[in-house]
């Protein structure tokens, strides 16, 4: 009675071990095991790009070095709203775009309005526009800009900095990757 009693107990934490391990069926832990890989590397890869800011031109609403992702899918039932922070591809000179680096700016003009700053304030269409995540004093100046019909106008939240110190202006919306996520 006592080899017995031994014996299964030998086969009860192998079968233990097992469980933890790759589960009761280790083929449909496996088939599990892909599938979440193949949803991983869709999701990170075509849908969710993760991004790391970098600089202080959205201080206070993204930390220099924070993380964050931008949601690729965002815009295919609606186009880029007033408000929201969205993920901007980089042009570089020779035309090719650079997928590794992006902007971080605030949409602030849709299409076909003309965009201007007055002592610090920003106006559309010559009416100010409410921007309660604007912190900080801002005293720029700049003559208006008339948008086209697939343009956005995009700046960052933190306007303390002198506006030569910041990349602003018209983006197209095919360099618009997306929404950022928090």
């Amino acid at each position: 009675m006592c080899a017995q009693v031994t014996t299964r107990q030998k086969d009860s934490s192998t079968s233990w071990l097992q469980i933890m391990a790759v589960g009761r069926s280790p083929r449909k832990t496996l088939i599990r095991a892909a599938i979440l890989a193949v949803v991983c590397v869709v999701i990170f890869k075509w849908v969710l790009l993760p991004v790391r800011v970098e600089g202080i031109s959205m201080t206070p609403t993204y930390a220099d070095r924070s993380f964050n992702f931008v949601n690729r899918a965002a815009y295919f039932s609606h186009e880029p709203r007033r408000g929201d922070v969205v993920g901007i591809r980089l042009t570089p000179p020779d035309g090719e775009s650079t997928p590794h680096v992006m902007y971080l700016k605030r949409v602030i003009g849709l299409p076909g309005e003309a965009i201007s700053f007055v002592n610090g304030r920003v106006l559309v269409n010559g009416q100010p526009l409410d921007e309660p995540y604007e912190k900080g004093p801002c005293d720029w100046n700049a003559d208006p800009v008339t948008l086209g019909p697939d343009e956005y106008f995009v700046v960052g939240d933190n306007r303390s900095m002198p506006k030569e110190d910041h990349t602003f202006g018209k983006a197209e919306r095919s360099r618009i990757v997306g929404k950022a996520l928090l």
